[in-house]
């Protein structure tokens, strides 16, 4: 019994029929909201296999946070009251104090640099995200396919396809994942190494914006890479100059595409900063989230884009290529009348 309930989670019901072709869709909006009310349940399933990956990025993002949160605290603590006041805070809030009068005056006549220690902080966690980034590539790629077959209204076993795509793609999506992990981190030591030395030379403004142009071309770029990994036939290269191409000829939707899946960071931020609500718990909800459906919702969003531009620009070119899967084609609205109609008219 427990198997044969697993065998369902996992692998779906046998005889769920698809659309009937009066019913498919006439366009990419409607594809999209169809498959997502029929497939809702399964990204969700979805994403607790690709969730396990991220776990190491996400308990660095919530310990680096929660760390930063507590020191930036009590750094402010520090410089805005006596000791007397301190005791009196700590003891409500904590229930403790730990430094003594001698120890408080010694810390708060330190001239502790806010904006290094913060570049230092946000540097360490960097670090320590970019090999946690680097080994999501292969689930990536798996979390890919099953999400572009069924943004197209193709059938996808949840388990079984994922584990097919992992196995069979799993060498190109681990560099580019490398890649992705490592770019922030050099885009950001990029940015205050040029910052510095611009202080003496304004000339080295200019390298100091191309690194973060780099940055932002390798964030759209990424956008159609591993799609194109998954669906393709294409040495690396061509997956990186293919991914570089479709993200700047389709600059404001790529651009677009990204923002977009900013928008449960700017919920969490925006109920922290106007709403009151405690950092920690902003950072916890929103780590649920993603825990739940974030990653699969942003995949399946995603595929659903690039499965349009790729009918757009890359199918019609290949002999054989199916184009526009999922949509209702026009001729099948074009039906000839019968024959007794036709007589009937004249």
């Amino acid at each position: 019994m427990f198997g044969r309930m697993m065998n369902n989670y996992y692998y779906g019901k046998s005889g769920k029929g698809d659309f009937r072709k009066d019913d498919m869709p006439e366009t990419r909006m409607q594809l999209f909201w169809d498959t997502l009310r029929t497939r809702l349940s399964g990204l969700c399933r979805l994403n607790l296999i690709y969730m396990i990956i991220w776990i190491p990025a996400l308990l660095v993002i919530l310990f680096s946070g929660s760390e930063l949160y507590s020191n930036l605290t009590a750094y402010v603590m520090i410089q805005e009251n006596d000791y007397t006041a301190y005791v009196e805070r700590i003891t409500e809030a904590e229930g403790e104090v730990r430094l003594t009068e001698e120890q408080y005056n010694e810390i708060k006549a330190q001239e502790v640099d806010l904006a290094d220690y913060l570049r230092g902080a946000f540097f360490r966690m960097l670090l320590m995200l970019f090999p946690c980034i680097a080994i999501t590539g292969p689930f990536t790629a798996g979390i890919s396919y099953v999400t572009r077959n069924w943004a197209r209204d193709e059938h996808a076993f949840i388990w079984s396809d994922f584990k097919d795509a992992v196995k069979a793609n799993w060498k190109y999506p681990l560099v580019l994942s490398t890649i992705t992990g490592a770019m922030p981190l050099l885009v950001f030591q990029g940015w205050i190494t040029y910052g510095q030395m611009a202080e003496n030379n304004m000339i080295l403004m200019v390298p100091r914006i191309l690194v973060v142009l780099v940055g932002m071309i390798w964030a759209i770029s990424i956008t159609y890479m591993h799609p194109l990994t998954v669906t393709y036939d294409l040495k690396l290269m061509n997956v990186m100059r293919n991914g570089f191409l479709l993200g700047i000829a389709r600059l404001p939707f790529s651009v677009g595409i990204r923002l977009l899946h900013c928008i449960p960071f700017l919920i969490a931020a925006a109920a922290v900063w106007f709403f009151g609500l405690e950092l920690m718990m902003g950072m916890v909800l929103l780590a649920g989230y993603y825990m739940i459906i974030g990653f699969g919702l942003s995949r399946f969003v995603t595929a659903s884009y690039t499965n349009a531009v790729f009918d757009r620009f890359i199918n019609p070119r290949i002999e054989g290529a199916k184009v526009n899967q999922g949509l209702r084609e026009p001729e099948e609205d074009d039906e000839e009348e019968p024959e007794e109609t036709k007589e009937e008219t004249d």
